[in-house]
């Protein structure tokens, strides 16, 4: 028994060959995507598909080869009948409203292997006030996967700890302010901070309520921010190139390949829309299928 997506595909293409007069080649090509992600849908019934199916799509077309060119066609494909479908009144949402398209100058987010971050963040000395400011940021943009304009402009009440959980307030675009988990490691890393490292920094300047200071006793630039990275970076025996967002594709990653549910991702990285943090589900994908092929003994 066919299934109602295989069903809404055929319709679909009479509507795009004698309506729209779409050429033989193109109504294929229509017919080769949608059989495609009928397939994948198999008997699920429309209302229950969202844009997380779509991007999974997307991602396994990806692990299967397909060139980036071809992935961005499967998702026009997809996203016309969709749209047909909700034009006609045979559904009620389009799934592929919010998904980007996998152009060819499109890029993954590079992330650190969770090795890496433990041997970047513990190769770092905290043994001076500049040590332990530089430990205490480097654990904060890890466990927050906050952006560096929204940690070096932290204030030393922003990271209180709560009454109830230990969370701080991190102020991002539109200075829309969201609520985020600390955790043990930063912490301890800021509370060292604070005790040991910055008021030694804040006697070099003029007093200034902002958490991370330089050494001469005023704000951390963003400038800062990033040499601290690379020279920890550089320590830690790391030799591709990183920065601040480095650490916050890290925390997404790895929050996701622990089991974190997509929104909750969002929220943390304050992204706008779920569709931003969907990228993310490729990389971790992508890890999970080179693990199999890698481990399994019939992969090959």
């Amino acid at each position: 028994m066919p299934s109602e997506v295989l069903g809404l595909v055929e319709r679909f293409l009479r509507h795009t060959a004698m309506e729209k007069g779409r050429s033989v080649n193109t109504v294929s090509a229509y017919r080769r995507d949608l059989e495609r992600w009928a397939a994948r849908l198999g008997t699920r019934r429309l209302e229950s598909v969202s844009s997380v199916d779509v991007t999974d799509h997307l991602a396994a077309l990806r692990t299967e080869g397909l060139a980036s060119t071809s992935i961005t066609r499967a998702l026009s494909s997809i996203r016309s009948f969709h749209r047909f479908l909700v034009a006609e009144g045979l559904a009620a949402t389009d799934p592929t409203g919010s998904v980007l398209a996998l152009g060819r100058t499109q890029r993954l987010p590079k992330a650190l292997t969770i090795e890496q971050v433990t041997t970047l963040l513990e190769s770092t000395p905290t043994d001076s006030p500049t040590g332990l400011r530089d430990r205490a940021l480097l654990e904060l943009l890890y466990a927050t996967g906050g952006r560096v304009s929204e940690v070096v402009t932290l204030a030393v009440d922003d990271v209180r700890p709560d009454e109830v959980s230990d969370v701080i307030t991190l102020t991002g675009k539109g200075n829309k302010q969201r609520i985020v988990p600390l955790g043990t490691f930063a912490r301890d890393a800021i509370d060292a901070y604070l005790v040991r490292g910055r008021p030694a920094l804040i006697t070099q300047g003029r007093g200034t309520p902002m958490l991370f200071l330089g050494a001469r006793g005023g704000p951390l630039s963003r400038q800062n921010a990033f040499l601290i990275i690379r020279a920890a970076a550089e320590r830690a025996g790391i030799t591709q190139t990183i920065s601040p967002h480095t650490l916050r594709h890290s925390c997404a990653t790895h929050l996701l390949r622990g089991g974190a549910d997509i929104r909750v991702v969002q929220e943390i990285l304050g992204h706008a829309s779920v569709a931003t943090t969907q990228i993310y589900t490729l990389v971790t994908r992508d890890a999970l299928n080179e693990a199999y092929r890698t481990s399994h003994p019939r992969a090959h």
